[in-house]
């Protein structure tokens, strides 16, 4: 949960809040004839704006939600998410094609999503996103969707008091369902709902006392490998703040290490940020998801990608360089299975990220959501991007390709020739390798070989998992 800026909120205040302001949320109808066109060509920026997807006004005060997705807003400048009647970003085939995957060959192995809140539109929203594709029905009712709450129970009922922060956390379980389902058509999937808790978030962001909500992410995770997990996808972050030992090698830590299973999380959309590291992805047996720009000139056919990282300029004119998380987190040892030479860059220790997918929200994905208890405005299609949807789309890819032999992001590292496809250019720091002094020009700028931002690469076919 990497925070762009102080959360002065109390625990006290929080906790009598019952009516959050509203948050500016998508306006339907507001398709455009050339965004996807755009989108594609690389150009979104010109005309599009981007706004934090995990951040929303709770008793005047600004929170970070943790979860880590931005969505293209309908014009420069403007802090409303564009959401339109037919998809504009990156459909499951145009992914496909980007990352080389096989036509056929598909996989009935269980992707888990692990999530924050309700969202009781998951299952109409994700047969609308498959119908559209020509994806096979996933369904409570043909055994293929699971919802449950992180102790197996039912799913979550809807918080009227939250609705703000619910609608936030909907959209972000909307990109995991759908990203996972792009990746990963056939597999069967679980969504795994952690109740919302405004305390825990606020000891994590305010108290630097994330082990709480660490907690929570750890019995969710235990719990969908429980249930037959192949590949688990978290696209949230958390301060290791005053808790970094317990974080690091603690009982949270240890919930997630599951050999023989995926354990995937995004590696945060804050671009390069040196030795300050977001928990769980920088555990060395959880796979760091990194992100890329993706782009095409010939409408979806053939692919351009470079490293994510760019300038972000919000509605009230307040500027910020994000993209793909990267850096060193210097408590821990090398990532499962991650030579010396690329640790060296860390000074032996763990060197994020790891592997990457799109995470550009200017050349961003498609995702279908009509789950707006705040705004009221019904959603429709969205174009969102950030390392959220990077983990889903490679936990996808985990559990399509089978998952044995895998600890951590080992099979990255020893992947066969040909199978990863290596990404140079770009950066993730606003001033390139300038920036990244404290440890190597490789940490913030796509060279050749491993490098943070995009890790190993992005997956050419599925050889590598």
């Amino acid at each position: 949960m990497k925070l762009r800026t102080p959360i002065v909120l109390t625990v006290a205040a929080a906790l009598t809040a019952l009516a959050p302001a509203a948050a500016a949320r998508p306006t339907p109808g507001s398709t455009l004839s050339n965004a996807a066109a755009a989108l594609r060509n690389g150009n979104l920026a010109a005309t599009h704006g981007v706004v934090d997807g995990c951040r929303v006004v709770i008793a005047h005060q600004t929170v970070n939600l943790g979860c880590q997705h931005s969505l293209v807003t309908i014009g420069k400048g403007s802090a409303t998410p564009m959401a339109t009647t037919t998809p504009t970003g990156y459909g499951p085939a145009e992914l496909a094609r980007a990352f080389n995957l096989p036509a056929t060959g598909g996989s009935t192995n269980n992707v888990s999503i692990v999530g924050v809140g309700a969202y009781p539109t998951l299952e109409a929203d994700l047969t609308h996103y498959r119908s559209q594709y020509g994806l096979p029905a996933c369904t409570t009712a043909n055994g293929c969707l699971k919802i449950v709450d992180y102790h197996g129970g039912p799913p979550l009922a809807p918080n009227a008091s939250l609705a703000s922060v619910e609608e936030s956390y909907a959209t972000e379980t909307a990109l995991d369902v759908q990203l996972a389902s792009a990746a990963c058509p056939t597999c069967t999937i679980t969504m795994v709902q952690i109740p919302m808790n405004l305390l825990e978030l606020l000891l994590a962001a305010t108290l630097g006392l994330p082990g709480a909500l660490a907690s929570d992410f750890g019995t969710a995770v235990n719990e969908a490998v429980s249930l037959g997990a192949k590949a688990v996808s978290m696209s949230y972050g958390l301060p290791t703040g005053l808790q970094g030992s317990l974080l690091g090698t603690g009982a949270p830590a240890q919930a997630l290490h599951h050999p023989g299973v995926a354990i995937v999380a995004s590696s945060g959309d804050s671009g390069y940020t040196g030795s300050t590291q977001i928990w769980p992805q920088e555990l060395p047996w959880v796979t760091s998801a990194g992100g890329i720009t993706l782009t095409s000139a010939d409408a979806g056919q053939t692919f351009t990608k470079s490293a994510w990282g760019g300038q972000f300029t919000s509605s009230d004119g307040t500027t910020s360089f994000v993209g793909a998380g990267s850096g060193c987190a210097l408590d821990l040892p090398a990532a499962v299975g991650q030579p010396a030479a690329v640790a060296a860059n860390c000074n032996g220790h763990r060197a994020i990220s790891d592997v990457s997918a799109d995470a550009d929200p200017h050349t961003g994905v498609a995702v279908y959501d009509t789950y707006t208890p705040d705004s009221g405005t019904g959603g429709g299609w969205l174009v969102v991007g950030g390392t959220s949807a990077a983990s889903p789309y490679l936990a996808g890819l985990y559990a399509r390709a089978g998952t044995t032999g895998v600890n951590g992001p080992n099979t990255m590292y020893s992947a066969p020739a040909g199978s990863i496809e290596d990404i140079v250019g770009g950066t993730n720091a606003q001033n390139g390798a300038a920036d990244c002094t404290q440890f190597t020009a490789a940490t913030c700028t796509g060279v050749a070989g491993w490098d943070g931002p995009t890790g190993v690469g992005v997956p050419n076919g599925l050889g590598a998992f």
